[in-house]
């Protein structure tokens, strides 16, 4: 049965999901369609962009992943499908997929034009019902990417600079804050093997985290490992270092927010 997924900004008040499922199964009435999620901050391709990177690993292949966070629905910015790993991507051309763009098996890229695929006429403000949605229908149901129109390279896509831990002189690792989850927890670009990388020796209990003025010492295996109301960092479920407050909230705890800087400290080890 084939799988769509759909990736928003949309919110669930409005029934702007809904009709692009309507939309989708009226050219598939077979396919099943998942919500990665439709909370992604407003505007924010960077957010996004992290989401469907994170998530696409989980489903089988052939599955057709649908981005729409879409600042410039309406202009002339491109739509493009891109083949990968046997699933295929649609989203505008404004960055959403970079993290596909780098060291990645892409089997390839085209443009969008090809109109008899869209519902018509196309609004100049949701193209995620006029396009995306019957698109990535098409597409589900085998639709070849040279359809849709030329293939182009993946050096003519706009690509954002998507921030990158990285090694200080002074020895830190710096990073940042991409994602706050619905229960407060502060997802960062900081990941393990990341720091074995710079730091061979370190182990669990040498790590220590600092956001703003507050220091947190040790790698915690789980939640629980600290008492209630108590701040942790653990490595969460898309492998990088989350920074949480055991049933508490650790964005309100810190006063944090999707692009707070942090920094890792690893005692007695140097870099190599």
């Amino acid at each position: 049965m084939p799988v769509i997924t759909l990736l928003t900004d949309f919110g669930t008040h409005d029934a702007y999901v809904a009709i692009m499922k309507g939309v989708i199964l009226r050219i598939n009435p077979r396919a099943t369609i998942v919500d990665i999620t439709h909370w992604i901050d407003s505007q924010d391709v960077h957010q996004a962009a992290y989401a469907i990177a994170s998530s696409y690993r989980y489903f089988p292949s052939e599955t057709v992943h649908i981005v729409v966070v879409d600042p410039g629905v309406g202009s002339r910015r491109a739509v493009v499908a891109l083949g990968l790993e046997g699933q295929t991507f649609l989203a505008p051309d404004n960055g959403v997929l970079s993290p596909f763009l780098e060291n990645q098996p892409i089997e390839k890229i085209v443009k969008v034009e090809n109109t008899e695929f869209f519902l018509k006429p196309v609004s100049r403000t949701f193209h995620g019902r006029d396009v995306f949605a019957p698109v990535g229908a098409h597409l589900s149901l085998g639709l070849p990417l040279d359809r849709l129109g030329a293939s182009i390279e993946s050096d003519a896509l706009v690509r954002l600079d998507l921030v990158q831990a990285r090694l200080e002189k002074d020895g830190r690792i710096s990073g940042t804050v991409i994602d706050v989850d619905r229960f407060g927890n502060l997802i960062t670009n900081i990941d393990w093997p990341f720091v074995k990388r710079h730091y061979p020796a370190a182990d669990h209990n040498s790590l220590r985290l600092a956001i703003g003025r507050q220091r947190l010492n040790c790698l915690s295996p789980t939640y629980d490992s600290v008492k209630p109301g108590t701040p942790l960092v653990l490595v969460g479920s898309r492998g990088f270092f989350e920074i949480s407050v055991n049933q508490g909230n650790a964005a309100r705890f810190f006063a944090a927010r999707t692009g707070t800087s942090i920094s890792v400290m690893i005692d007695s080890a140097h870099p190599q």
